[in-house]
């Protein structure tokens, strides 16, 4: 059975390719994937492709890019078995991760790849990443049923749940990393899935639901030593603010001073809901562990576990964007929504 993939160019370095009279780089057509790449037609798919206009940098993706992205996939939903998402890798983990959480009802493969060097280049990681993340998302069960119904990223012969990944080296291939949790595919000679990891809905709606709204207003407050309390006031009184990423040290620690923690409950006892997740690349906030995770517990803090900044981010966008308070708020961070964090 033919697999029918839509392949979404929003921007980034693996739509590149250089023009051979002037040598500069120029987007590259998509549209033309099977002249380029001709062994495509071998993996059985049907492959349309969906370009953004205009095309956006990375660097300059915003949460309202979101949602006009799930909103591409919800109208092409019913038409297409899978979808493949190429996109700039500086903010690849963010918007993947939110797209996690906006299609809400997904069923379906949504795969996210792009490249550290031009598709056009010779010895581009690109095609690579191209052809497998189009293998990937047609794959499918004996049942019919697609192997990988989830939002995932494949990069340099791996496929990670999406809101598990950081990207973690501006120039090695291998850019992304998934700390906390297993890759859903190994890829060498053959695509070695991981079908225990792989994450599977409830049920299957022929319809997909995303959600409408984020809000952004939002902090990302990274600890340092040496941090005081009017930056960190300054910080966290911010006009509208609703949400902190607060990243501590390790196992979800901070300092142990009263103004931080008096400073922290001020915020939270405004309103302002507060996710405590770790800056080490590996490893899980355990708040039960010492006595300031303890403290800032009891002011309610709430546990990011072993999610990441890029996860965290975003659900808490989603979050505070489906619930007007700060209770329910909470209450959606406290347990995993799609797959983002280790209950």
């Amino acid at each position: 059975m033919r697999s029918s993939i839509l392949i979404i160019y929003t921007g980034g370095t693996i739509g590149m390719k250089t023009d051979p009279e002037t040598g500069a780089l120029v987007p590259f057509d998509f549209s033309a994937i099977y002249d380029e790449f001709p062994l495509l037609k071998r993996l059985h798919v049907d492959i349309d492709v969906l370009t953004l206009d205009p095309v956006i940098d990375s660097s300059n993706v915003e949460p309202h890019n979101w949602l006009e992205l799930a909103r591409l996939v919800r109208d092409h939903y019913e038409r297409y078995d899978g979808f493949v998402v190429l996109h700039g890798t500086d903010t690849m983990s963010y918007t993947a991760s939110a797209m996690s959480f906006l299609l809400e009802t997904l069923a379906k493969p949504v795969v996210f790849t792009g490249s550290q060097i031009p598709i056009g280049v010779l010895r581009s990681d690109g095609r690579e990443n191209l052809i497998t993340a189009i293998e990937i998302a047609g794959a499918r069960l004996d049942d019919g049923r697609p192997v990988v119904p989830e939002v995932s990223l494949y990069f340099q012969n791996r496929l990670f749940r999406a809101n598990r990944t950081s990207k973690r080296s501006a120039e090695a291939l291998n850019a992304f990393r998934s700390y906390n949790y297993p890759p859903l595919a190994e890829v060498g000679v053959n695509i070695a899935y991981n079908l225990p990891a792989i994450m599977r809905p409830a049920e299957c709606p022929p319809k997909l639901r995303i959600a409408d709204s984020l809000c952004s207003d939002i902090a990302v407050v990274k600890l340092f030593p040496g941090i005081d309390e009017r930056t960190l006031r300054t910080m966290l009184s911010v006009e509208g603010l609703r949400g902190v990423v607060l990243e501590t040290y390790g196992a979800g620690n901070a300092p142990t001073c009263e103004w931080f923690l008096r400073t922290v409950s001020e915020a939270v006892a405004r309103g302002v809901v507060v996710l405590n997740v770790t800056q080490c690349g590996g490893g899980a906030v355990a708040m039960e562990l010492y006595e300031t995770g303890m403290r800032l517990r009891d002011a309610g803090v709430v546990s990011g576990h072993d999610m990441t900044t890029e996860a965290a981010v975003a659900k808490m966008m989603y979050v505070l964007g489906r619930e007007g308070s700060a209770e329910g708020a909470r209450a959606l961070l406290e347990r995993p929504l799609k797959g983002e964090f280790t209950a």
